[in-house]
C-alpha cells in the first residue's frame, strides 16, 4: 500500500519487474551477493540445476500477516471451500504499471524431486494491483518444470 500523497508505489513494482526480467533471463551464475528480493541473479550454484523462478509470497494490508493465497486451479470455488487447493507461493508473470500477473504455484507432489523442485506450475493466474501489496517475501530461487 501506499503511504504517500501521490499513490505512487514503486517499491513492490520495481521488485517484481527486476525479478519478471531475471526470470525471462535466467542463467546461473556463482557471483556472492546478499539474498535478498532485488539479488540480480537467480540464485543458482554450480553444483545445482538452473534456476528459472524466484518464488514469492504477496501479504496485503488487510491480511493481518496471512499470506495472499489463490486456487491451484480454474474450477469454481475460493480458498476455505471445501475441496479448494490454495497456494500461497506465486511466479511472477507479467508487470503493466502498477499491475502484475502471477501464476500459482502448487507444492511438487512427487517425492523424488521436493528437494530439488519444490513446486510445479500450475495453470492458474490473477492479476493484482500492486497497491494492495505492502509486503513481498522472496523464497529460495527455483526451478519450476513446464514455465
Amino acid at each position: 500500500m501506499c503511504n504517500n500523497e501521490n499513490n505512487q508505489c514503486g517499491c513492490i513494482s520495481e521488485i517484481l519487474t527486476v525479478i519478471s526480467i531475471l526470470q525471462k533471463n535466467a542463467t546461473c551464475t556463482d557471483t556472492c551477493c546478499l539474498d535478498t528480493c532485488d539479488r540480480g541473479f537467480l540464485g543458482c550454484g554450480t553444483t545445482t540445476i538452473g534456476c528459472n523462478t524466484r518464488p514469492i509470497m504477496l501479504y496485503t494490508c488487510s491480511g493481518n500477516g496471512t499470506p495472499w493465497s489463490m486456487p491451484t486451479t480454474k474450477t469454481d470455488g475460493s480458498c476455505g471451500d471445501e475441496g479448494v487447493v490454495c497456494s500461497s507461493v506465486f511466479r511472477v508473470e507479467k508487470i503493466d504499471g502498477n499491475c502484475a500477473t502471477f501464476r500459482v504455484l502448487a507444492d511438487n507432489p512427487d517425492p523424488a524431486t521436493v528437494g530439488t523442485m519444490p513446486y510445479i506450475s500450475t495453470n492458474s493466474f490473477f492479476t493484482m494491483n500492486l497497491n494492495c501489496v505492502c509486503s513481498l517475501r522472496c523464497l529460495n530461487d527455483t526451478f519450476v518444470d513446464t514455465i
